[in-house]
């Protein structure tokens, strides 16, 4: 089945919900649960498959590795966070045709120095206004679809304030951005001062960042069509296994069962659908002894 584009979940009215996918099996169960679209941020790719924090201890070949694997086995249309493009525009060209090969149809790109960190998280460096603007045009000019949807992400708030996040939103735009996303908006008002200012943006509703968290329609009616509920499975995957080992190590397994059943986890894997492959298409057994010479 043919992948839809990213720019059609757009088109509907009220706020586009994004749960984030760390593993394959949470985009498998993002389906099954009925949303339109997935994203793939790097905050939940690098600690579940490496273990470690988004920091900019993991690139390109890494996380384009989990992005492959996720992206194989869910149908939605997926936006993934491409950090900085790893690089200057001829990688950034790289990253966004390397996604888009994959099937990927919307990318963020962000205008922190590398190492680059968690958007809410102190320590922050972003590069100059022209630097990423030419990365914009830059992807905007080589993106092998035109369909694909590239969103002009902007760490300045944090460093060099709200007014400054602002402008070098517009001139991402100007670059060739479809749409922007300033990072780490810190209250109520500056949600509102922003939403008024652009069409189309992106709001992050990350749990425990320095962002209000607000309700969907509230973002919505804010000016905020875009939401990536980026850690939100990450976050209580974490913790449910935390819980479990806990209960395991006290030696009282009181929580045995509690979990999803085997049979809901082999129908979220697809078993059934390989049973039926496996049935339909085997090789007939031969009867004993009349093998073929």
């Amino acid at each position: 089945m043919k992948r839809r584009s990213f720019r059609s979940l757009l088109a509907a009215d009220g706020p586009l919900i994004l749960p984030g996918a760390h593993d394959a099996l949470a985009a498998r169960l993002i389906q099954r649960a009925g949303f339109g679209g997935y994203f793939i941020g790097g905050f939940g790719v690098v600690g579940a498959r490496f273990g470690v924090p988004d920091i900019g201890l993991k690139s390109l070949g890494d996380i384009s590795q989990a992005v492959r694997d996720i992206v194989a086995v869910c149908d939605l249309p997926v936006l993934v966070d491409a950090d900085d493009g790893y690089g200057d525009v001829k990688n950034v060209v790289h990253t966004v045709q390397t996604y888009e090969r994959m099937g990927v149809g919307a990318l963020f790109l962000e205008d922190q120095r590398w190492p680059k960190r968690c958007g809410h998280l102190e320590g922050k460096v972003v590069v100059p206004v022209e630097e990423h603007a030419a990365k914009i045009r830059a992807a905007a000019s080589e993106r092998i679809d035109p369909d694909t949807f590239l969103i002009a992400r902007t760490d300045a708030r944090a460093v060099t304030g709200l007014d400054d996040a602002m402008r070098r939103a517009e001139r991402y735009l100007r670059a060739g951005a479809d749409c922007i996303f300033i990072e780490a908006l810190r209250s109520v008002e500056e949600l509102e001062r922003v939403g008024k200012s652009f069409d189309l943006q992106v709001a992050n509703p990350l749990a425990g960042g320095v962002s209000p968290i607000l309700r969907p329609e509230e973002y919505y009616r804010l000016g905020f069509k875009i939401l990536p509920y980026g850690i939100d499975l990450i976050l209580r995957v974490t913790r449910a296994m935390q819980v479990a080992l806990e209960d395991m190590r006290s030696g009282k397994f009181e929580l045995m069962g509690s979990g999803a059943t085997l049979r809901d986890y082999l129908s979220v894997v697809g078993f059934d659908d390989w049973t039926r492959i496996e049935g339909e298409h085997r090789a007939a057994p031969q009867p004993s002894g009349r093998g073929e010479a």
